[in-house]
């Protein structure tokens, strides 16, 4: 279990051989570093999603001091104010009102009626990437891309998109198991402007309303519904950043594992494998969100056969899930046609990724567009990923056209 290090570049390079180690010795471990429990099978995890005995937070039912728990530090009050109605940090009843009242404006039509835009947009900058010859997927293509796309459905301005990239870089530090006080620090100052900022986005939607999903979800609460203006800002944020980090990670990652396995993006380029369910495998085999937490909250819950007490927390390792040989097939094998949607990087139960339709969207639009016109994309250099564990991604994919 000690092996299991976070903070170790060589984890951090490749953390799949411990996870598979550490999912062989046992389905739950203690993480002394973090105080969690470590789930690491995908029954355990796909069945700890679906526990309505766990929580995202325990605040709605426990104060911090009958859990023993620390008060939230004043440091970062202008942080937690950004998460405190984020629908990742929620439990019913506030949960379940807030996602309803989304769902309302954030649905499967609305998602669908993107794809031309989508598509325009992937083209005209993969266009530039190929006449450059080459280029940086994530900071040329995915990073404009995946904003351009999520502030297109929000209604957010084009021209600020540098400033939410900065914002949602910095916040997302804060859900790794080690953080720096100056991480912390930048985390809380983005927080704070980006608060200012949609609440001033509001104020100019009430008065310029359009039929975009800031402006509905206005609409929403003007018309008598119970979602506060703090509500739809934490929701505008968590879609911002939800939306944005999750689609380039998924890109890169599932790019470098194309470009290491030249057979599968020969599927791809043949026609062999559609891309929609080439997606699945780039999410399941080096997906974005490694770790997902959740409390204890009730009394008499096991998980991996581990009776845990009310106020215990479980880290469920999405990476090792996805990768157990006990539900998937030669899990380690990289395989564009497998197209299985049951690995669990988009959550489950209760707090099932609101998102995943457009992130699906966004993916396979990319991939088809790649593979129409760069069949014979290579690697220019070897990628690195950035050097936390819980969110997964590259600090750069360098490509070539040939």
């Amino acid at each position: 279990m000690a092996r299991f290090d976070p903070s170790d570049p060589a984890f951090i390079a490749d953390p799949y051989p411990v996870l598979a180690d550490l999912r062989e010795a046992a389905p739950i471990f203690w993480n002394e570093a973090s105080g969690q429990w470590m789930v690491t099978r995908w029954a355990d995890v796909h069945a700890a999603l679906r526990d309505k005995r766990l929580g995202r937070t325990f605040t709605h039912r426990y104060t911090h001091a009958e859990l023993g728990k620390p008060e939230p530090d004043p440091r970062w009050a202008d942080f937690e104010e950004s998460e405190r109605w984020s629908l990742l940090n929620l439990e019913p009843p506030d949960h379940t009102r807030i996602r309803t009242l989304i769902s309302k404006v954030f649905t499967p039509t609305s998602v669908a009626a993107l794809r031309p835009m989508v598509e325009s947009t992937a083209h005209d900058l993969l266009v530039a990437c190929r006449d450059r010859g080459r280029f940086d997927l994530l900071s040329d293509y995915a990073q404009p891309y995946s904003v351009a796309v999520i502030c297109s459905m929000l209604g957010v301005p084009a021209s600020d998109t540098e400033l939410l990239l900065d914002w949602s870089h910095a916040i997302v530090k804060m859900y790794e198991l080690t953080t720096t006080d100056e991480q912390r620090e930048a985390a809380n100052t983005a927080g704070r402007e980006f608060v200012a900022y949609t609440r001033a986005l509001i104020d100019h939607k009430r008065d310029h309303p359009d039929d975009l999903l800031v402006s509905k979800l206005v609409a929403v609460r003007d018309a008598g519904d119970r979602l506060s203006i703090d509500e739809i800002i934490s929701t505008t944020i968590v879609l911002l950043n939800a939306g944005h980090e999750a689609t380039v990670n998924t890109l890169g990652n599932g790019m470098r594992a194309f470009l290491h396995h030249p057979d599968q993006w020969r599927r791809m380029v043949s026609g062999e494998v559609p891309a929609r369910a080439a997606v699945e495998e780039m999410i399941r085999w080096d997906g974005p969100l490694q770790l997902f937490e959740r409390w204890v909250l009730d009394e008499g819950v096991e998980v991996a056969g581990r009776p845990l007490a009310v106020g215990d927390t479980i880290a469920m390792l999405f990476g090792s899930a996805n990768r157990d040989p006990d539900h998937f097939a030669d899990p380690t094998r990289f395989d564009a046609g497998r197209g299985d949607a049951t690995h669990v990087s988009f959550g489950g139960g209760t707090h099932f990724c609101i998102g995943a339709p457009l992130a699906r969207l966004e993916v396979e639009v990319s991939l088809r567009t790649l593979v129409a016109l760069m069949p014979d994309v290579v690697l220019a250099s070897e990628p690195a990923y950035h050097p936390t564990f819980v969110i997964r991604g590259l600090t750069a994919l360098d490509l070539a056209v040939g």
